[in-house]
């Protein structure tokens, strides 16, 4: 199982790179449109654990199963991006001016 504190660094790392390269929308729509599938994905992510564990570590993978099982993580998810995004966006109109 996931700890809190895992969960959360995950997460946080996970809404960090999508913010950064621009692809909050289509992140938070995937996001939207496959939580209620979250624990088939979750298992999927498991069953086809040795080609994602080539990329990310085991270790990687078997946290980013937990999380994605969850759907209360997946809305955590997608809140933090709405927050890093809304952030962004103060700071870029805040060089603007």
């Amino acid at each position: 199982m996931l700890s809190e504190r895992n969960a959360e660094q995950l997460l946080e790392k996970a809404a960090q790179v999508i913010v950064k390269r621009g692809m909050e929308v289509p992140a938070i729509l995937f996001l939207e449109m496959h939580k209620p599938l979250a624990n088939l994905i979750g298992h999927a992510i498991w069953v086809t654990m040795p080609v994602w564990a080539l990329f990310f570590g085991v270790a990687t993978t078997n946290e980013l199963g937990a999380l994605l099982s969850d759907p209360d993580q997946i809305e955590r998810l997608i809140q933090r991006i709405e927050e890093l995004s809304a952030k962004r966006g103060k700071e870029k109109r805040r060089g603007e001016n």
